[in-house]
């Protein structure tokens, strides 16, 4: 069976010899051309003068364009038509494109790019949470506000309450290759793009709209990109547009790269957040009220801001039953890059905010941070499974037991006192499949949790410059686009004579594994080796109408829609073979097709069947059922299910300079009945360190100027290997989807990237072990914050 098994990646090979192809590898035809954007240099301003006759005149050049020479200014926004190619008389943040360099090398288009003379009548630049409330500068009326229960009136009556802040800085997507973009005009005023992107449909509508074109005149291809983490889901417009123009307007093909410097300064980065929270609560540390205020700087424009705001608001419950909960979201505009999609897309903000709740209220009483969460999950429900049922082979993968379905032993016999309220979330969501007890339970055994934490206890009362800190952190993350008509996925699968299967869908490869997964759903179903299965570049001109690969709905999504399209063929041949040797049972398996007595070689099956011309070929069509969300009301099902995890991860911190380690992580996560598990550890431990990085190393400093002083590794600080724990233990939890996903699977994209926020807790942990008073620590914990922490600790 091809699902399931642990299989290296599909271009494993090709990545490690550098013969995997990018964007930038892509033998380009003669005469190429090369672009490159000329940047603001304010943050915000009126462009009084621009003199772009030496860019003309340098070595190179074959055109410059700006809002000038452009009879109509193409729009690059994904949602709110505010996102100018070119600025048209104002800028809105330092490093917006104001001109656009055409020249005959990427070095001499960069260099010219450099010698625009552009004067500014500078504006008073919005740069903060404060600066954007006192000029009422958002992207709504006001702030949205989403609502369960009476928590005025929760918290006023609790026996205990508290309050406090967090601060949450963004994040650089740091892919290792850069936004990159290649047009080649085609005859008839065709264009067909190469593009480094997650969403081929959205650069083909964005194309076809800048050259006056009907969709079917513009082809997107997308064979992989070196990472994405959200950053290539609206970021790469400008580049597709302007090399699309650029082409039209020279005849030559046209190519765009960013550098690394440049990348950093024009491109969107994840939301940085502040959260204020109000709580009240019992003895036990079960929260009874809990008001929320999520702020969030969008930066210049709309973007997918909106999106992401209302998924940290979906999201603010994490595992938690909470029956008073308001949450009150503002959507900032500020003078800065225009923030956008990353990796859990403002899921990890807001369960940031809830765990920081849990572990103040945790402080605050003197328990056990794990108690007091067990205290507050939401209740494990026994239900039937949805569907079908799992089928007689969904066995662990490296075991061969039965998958476990419903809650677990552990969970069920936990003493915990259960929340008594309806297992709801604030947005009227029933959780019926919640496994985070058990997985809890079950962690907290292998990790040797109880005795660690005396350990590190019995280390931080003898050790006054080292302290340790023990961080838990469990996840519930929502699988689905909240945006409901995006959950589509369609597929195009043809078996050839020969019984090789060629197949394309519209999901994209970022070195993720979507491909050698989808490859596996297809092997599985007709019964074939994962060789015999090739997928071929992204490709709007055979599967149209592709919504972006993010949301973590990558293999939800594709892998249905294969399966659909090969049961459609798999059925054309089984009811010709019927048909043609009298007997019904036809059974695919081992790369061979057994009827009536008979075996045929799946080669010799496909032979027979086209020979008897019986079509060979099929799409597939998948939508995800039982969605339903209004994001006005904030009320509704936005998720299909919800993928749980947890991380016990144990630090150490120098209480005189800051510096900290991770020792080790503990990590058990859910993927249902993983479809290849060697792929979905690999996510998990990634996704895990990435999380860790955002909290801990990776800070974007803007200065007075709105200038982004991180632009480049030098300053910027992402993880790297000697960063992860010496002690790295991942486990996958073993159960089915209860949902009827594709072979019982889960999402595992971006759940695991929320398991980071246990590396922070770790050092909060630590940091509290330095004083009395609660630290407070904001994020990122930085050496220099996990400082300012300990004084206010010690404080």
């Amino acid at each position: 069976m091809s699902v399931r098994a642990p299989l290296p990646h599909d271009a494993a090979r090709l990545h490690v010899t550098g013969q995997a192809r990018y964007i930038d590898d892509i033998p380009t035809p003669a005469g190429t051309l090369h672009l490159a954007f000329g940047l603001s240099t304010v943050a915000h301003g009126d462009i009084t003068a621009l003199d772009l006759s030496d860019v003309q005149a340098a070595e190179g050049v074959v055109a410059v364009l700006s809002a000038d020479t452009l009879a109509e200014m193409p729009d690059c926004s994904p949602s709110n038509h505010d996102e100018p190619l070119l600025a048209t008389g104002r800028v809105h943040y330092r490093g917006q494109p104001v001109f656009l360099v055409i020249a005959t090398s990427h070095l001499a288009a960069r260099k010219a790019a450099r010698l625009g003379k552009v004067d500014y009548a500078e504006r008073p630049a919005i740069l903060s949470y404060e600066d954007a409330l006192a000029a009422d500068s958002r992207f709504e009326n006001g702030p949205v506000v989403w609502a369960k229960g009476d928590s005025a009136a929760a918290i006023k009556t609790a026996p205990h309450r508290l309050s406090g802040r967090i601060d949450m800085g963004g994040q650089e997507h740091f892919y290792l290759e850069g936004q990159a973009a290649l047009a080649l005009p085609q005859e008839g005023g065709d264009m067909h793009v190469h593009s480094s992107t997650q969403h081929p449909s959205e650069i083909q509508h964005k194309v076809a709209h800048a050259l006056h074109l009907p969709m079917h005149s513009v082809r997107v291809e997308t064979r992989r990109m070196g990472g994405g983490f959200g950053g290539k889901e609206s970021q790469g417009n400008a580049l597709a547009i302007a090399c699309a123009l650029a082409a039209r307007l020279t005849g030559h093909p046209c190519k765009m790269r960013y550098d690394r410097d440049d990348d950093m300064i024009i491109t969107g980065k994840r939301h940085d957040f502040r959260i204020d929270y109000t709580c009240g609560f019992d003895d036990r540390g079960r929260i009874l009220g809990l008001d929320f205020v999520q702020m969030t700087r969008c930066g210049w424009a709309q973007d997918l801001s909106l999106a992401v705001a209302d998924r940290a608001m979906l999201h603010a419950d994490n595992t938690y039953l909470l029956d008073h909960v308001r949450i009150e979201s503002h959507r900032l505009k500020t003078n800065t890059q225009s923030a956008t999609a990353y990796r859990g897309f403002g899921g990890p903000q807001g369960i940031l905010g809830i765990e920081r709740v849990i572990d103040h209220i945790a402080h605050s009483l003197g328990l056990d941070p794990v108690a007091v969460r067990k205290a507050n999950y939401y209740s494990e429900m026994v239900v039937p499974l949805a569907g079908d049922g799992v089928p007689e082979d969904h066995v662990n993968a490296v075991t061969g037991d039965p998958l476990t379905r419903g809650a677990s032993e552990a969970a069920l016999a936990d003493d915990t006192p259960a929340p008594t309220g309806e297992n709801t979330t604030p947005y009227g969501q029933l959780v019926e499949d919640s496994i985070s007890k058990a997985i809890t339970a079950s962690l907290c055994e292998s990790a040797n949790y109880k005795a660690r934490r005396a350990a590190v206890d019995r280390w931080n009362a003898e050790n006054p410059i080292l302290k340790k800190g023990l961080g838990f952190t469990p996840v519930k993350f929502g699988i689905s686009f909240t945006l409901t008509h995006l959950n589509q996925a369609g597929a195009l699968v043809h078996v050839y004579q020969d019984g090789s299967i060629h197949l394309n869908h519209g999901g994209t490869e970022m070195g993720q594994g979507l491909f050698q997964k989808v490859a596996q759903v297809a092997a599985s179903r007709f019964g074939v080796s994962v060789d015999a299965v090739k997928i071929t570049a992204t490709d709007t001109a055979k599967v149209p109408n592709t919504s972006a690969t993010a949301a973590s709905s990558g293999s939800d999504l594709n892998g249905m829609a294969v399966q659909i399209a090969c049961d459609e063929i798999r059925l054309r041949m089984e009811m010709f073979l019927v048909e043609r040797f009298g007997s019904n049972d036809v059974r695919f398996a081992d790369g061979t097709v057994q009827v009536a007595g008979q075996e045929l070689t799946f080669a010799q099956a496909a032979q027979l069947a086209y020979e008897n011309r019986v079509s060979l070929s099929a799409t597939g069509f998948y939508k995800t059922p039982k969605i339903e969300w209004d994001r006005v009301a904030g009320k509704g099902r936005p998720f299909f299910y919800f993928a749980y995890g947890a991380a016990l991860v144990e630090c150490v911190i120098d209480t005189l300079t800051g510096e900290n380690r991770m020792l080790r992580a503990d990590i058990l996560h859910d993927c249902g009945a993983s479809l290849n598990p060697a792929l979905d550890v690999g996510q998990i431990e990634g996704g895990f360190i990435q999380g860790a990085g955002w909290l801990t190393t990776e800070d974007l400093v803007w200065d007075e100027t709105g200038n982004l002083r991180t632009h480049a590794p030098s300053t910027y600080k992402i993880p790297v290997a000697s960063d992860a724990p010496p002690i790295f233990n991942v486990a996958l939890w073993d159960g089915p989807n209860r949902e009827d996903t594709v072979y019982r699977s889960k999402a595992v994209g971006e759940p695991p990237f929320n398991l980071g926020i246990a590396t922070f807790l770790a050092l909060s942990d630590a940091v509290s072990a330095c004083g009395p008073a609660y630290p407070a620590l904001n994020a990122p914990a930085t050496g220099e914050e996990i400082l300012r922490a300990i004084a206010r600790a010690q404080a």
